[in-house]
């Protein structure tokens, strides 16, 4: 088993900056793919970005070049660096870990969520 929780949410103005942590307990490995999610009321859950197995990190098109993803092994975290946030990115963040391989990942662990809200 494989606990998460993160912490870092908070509201901002537009353009202001939020870093997002997900610390994780229990059953956790280096070989662990893990990612961020975020879900707005009436909304399905969409990821945001993920580090697959061989450390790749992918983004969704709308956070690219404003959000980075990156963990800390040491640590046993996962962050969530976000930039230049705007009115959209408003939603409840979650963080998952799960098992996978090059470019996928099944998560099965899931944090309870961090609410961001951007006011413009």
């Amino acid at each position: 088993q494989v606990q998460l929780a993160e912490s870092g949410g908070g509201s901002v103005q537009n353009g202001g900056s939020l870093r997002l942590s997900c610390a994780a307990s229990g059953d956790t490995n280096s070989r662990m793919c893990m990612g961020w999610f975020r879900q707005v009321p009436g909304k399905a859950r969409a990821v945001v970005a993920y580090i697959d197995t061989d450390d790749f990190a992918s983004y969704d098109p709308s956070v690219r070049g404003r959000f980075t993803i990156s963990k800390d092994n040491a640590q046993n975290t996962l962050n969530l660096q976000m930039n230049s946030l705007k009115p959209e990115d408003t939603a409840m963040y979650s963080c998952a870990y799960g098992f996978g391989g090059s470019r996928y990942c099944d998560y099965k662990y899931w944090g309870q969520g961090t609410q961001v809200t951007v006011s413009s």
